[in-house]
């Protein structure tokens, strides 16, 4: 990773959801690795929901938390995939004001390693809006793995050179996020 050698870290409000017919909060391995490796990172975990894989629960949830002043990046593992429950990427696109059409295309790319062709089948999408990432993956814990290591880890840190989301999203007062 390319840092700038004064830069300061930027601590993120970030909220997960994972969207599974099947976990539970005990069994949600996909969430909890994203909750630990952002806590691990400095960042602050808002938020964590479980939902099913309901389109309109899920586009609530999100919505409710990109016009939220303390959530500044949502990360939503699961429903992303072809049957016909998964509904993620339908109730997601709606609410963004610019799409990161970046993430999906690099998301794929790496995958390619771990899953090969079946990469194609990934619906990961990310985008702004209101001052909010929101970045929605497949449900394996692997492919969350992927998804933080090989782009959010740097992404979300505002040391990361030559750019990353950080100066993109809404400032809040972190005295909110640690209420």
């Amino acid at each position: 990773m390319s840092t700038k050698p004064d830069a300061v870290f930027v601590p993120l409000a970030i909220a997960v959801l994972t969207v599974s017919d099947t976990r539970t909060t005990e069994t949600d391995t996909s969430g909890q690795l994203l909750a630990d490796r952002l806590k691990d990172a400095g960042h602050i975990l808002a938020e964590r929901v479980l939902l099913k894989d309901d389109l309109y629960k899920i586009r609530a949830q999100v919505a409710q938390w990109i016009a939220s002043d303390a959530i500044q990046v949502v990360l939503v593992t699961g429903g992303t995939g072809f049957t016909g429950r998964d509904s993620t990427p339908e109730a997601v696109a709606c609410l963004l004001d610019k799409t990161v059409d970046g993430f999906g295309e690099l998301f794929r790319q790496i995958s390619v390693a771990d899953i090969g062709t079946s990469t194609v089948q990934s619906r990961a999408l990310a985008g702004l809006a209101n001052g909010t990432l929101v970045c929605c993956m497949p449900g394996s814990t692997n492919a969350c793995r992927t998804a933080w290591e090989g782009i959010l880890s740097e992404q979300l840190d505002s040391r990361h050179r030559p750019c990353n989301f950080v100066p993109h999203l809404k400032k809040i007062d972190a005295c909110e996020t640690r209420g």
